[in-house]
């Protein structure tokens, strides 16, 4: 559990929702509601072992920041739960509803209990690959042995789609194409590939786009043809500066398909989490609730990711 302020919002809210579902519950300590849901909401961070991160904010200190929340989903009234998921806000509660419901309501956003390690064991028992081998040649013939495993899907698309063999890409992206559209069950990493691959499949003329930028500024079609031929060339912070100019200037362009794709693209270039120690791997401690071992930062990441906080926020 961490305390939210502007200060680490970014960092600690949106940028740690790309990796796991985090939990926001927005208190105030004069609010009794308040202090009845606080220990229920910490005895299932602990209950759940890592699958979602809680993280608290203290709507007096932080008004600014419960503001924007509370306008954005309509609510007045405290407790309000707001769930982050891959940098965004996707759903959330008011009000210290019984236990059962909490959990009903975690598990619509959650990765079920074990699929993430699983995923994980099973690139750890990959032979290591021979020098000079090709690379999506091994991942075809592991896919092919393996077809359930979605690491594996994932690394073949991304492989395929970095030789620019876009129509095998979108071959191997079918059987999961409907978990990408899938906006309850965080599958961030199969819909950052969907945008990628709408962005090779259309991949427009740059030049054509940047003459109707220069004609008219707010052409956001344009400008979307433009951060796409960005994306499909794997230009990517060309392609988010584009989408940025969008978003800043109409951040519900097209059903937020601008930040959508600016989210999908800061995906696809944050590394994955390593996986969480386990309790009885440590020695001498007391571990709470899996503590997550934390990636080494990278600067243009999060510089790209405070971009899009100062945007929407």
């Amino acid at each position: 559990m961490i305390d939210i302020t502007l200060e680490n919002f970014e960092a600690e809210l949106l940028a740690a929702s790309m990796q796991q579902p985090v939990l926001l519950d927005i208190w105030a300590p004069w609010c009794g509601p308040c202090k009845s849901l606080g220990p229920i909401l910490e005895k299932l961070e602990v209950a759940y072992a890592g699958r979602f991160k809680l993280a608290k904010l203290n709507s007096d200190e932080q008004p600014e920041i419960a503001g924007q929340l509370s306008q954005a989903f309509g609510v007045r009234s405290i407790p309000f739960c707001v769930m982050f998921a891959g940098g965004q806000p996707v759903d959330g509660f008011v009000g210290a509803i019984p236990e059962g419901q909490i959990r009903e309501f975690l598990d619509k956003h959650v990765p079920p209990e074990g699929e993430a390690d699983e995923a994980e064991e099973a690139i750890d028992a990959l032979p290591p690959a021979d020098e000079g081998e090709d690379p999506v040649a091994r991942l075809v013939q592991q896919l092919q042995a393996r077809p359930e495993d979605e690491a594996l899907r994932f690394d073949l698309v991304r492989a395929l789609l970095e030789q620019d063999r876009v129509a095998e890409a979108r071959a191997t992206f079918t059987p999961v194409a409907a978990k990408a559209a899938d906006t309850i069950t965080p599958h961030a990493r199969f819909a950052a590939l969907g945008h990628w691959l709408a962005a090779a499949e259309a991949h427009p003329i740059a030049s054509d786009a940047q003459a109707a930028i220069a004609a008219n500024k707010r052409d956001f079609e344009a400008r979307f043809a433009l951060a796409q031929s960005r994306f499909a060339e794997r230009r990517f912070t060309d392609a988010m500066d584009e989408l940025l100019e969008i978003i800043m200037r109409d951040k519900a362009w097209n059903g937020e398909l601008a930040r959508k794709t600016y989210v999908a693209i800061l995906e696809l270039l944050t590394k994955p989490q390593p996986k969480a120690q386990a309790a009885s791997e440590s020695k001498g401690t007391l571990e709470i609730a899996g503590k997550a071992a934390v990636t080494g930062s990278d600067p243009l990441i999060d510089q790209y990711r405070r971009k899009l906080s100062m945007a929407l926020f």
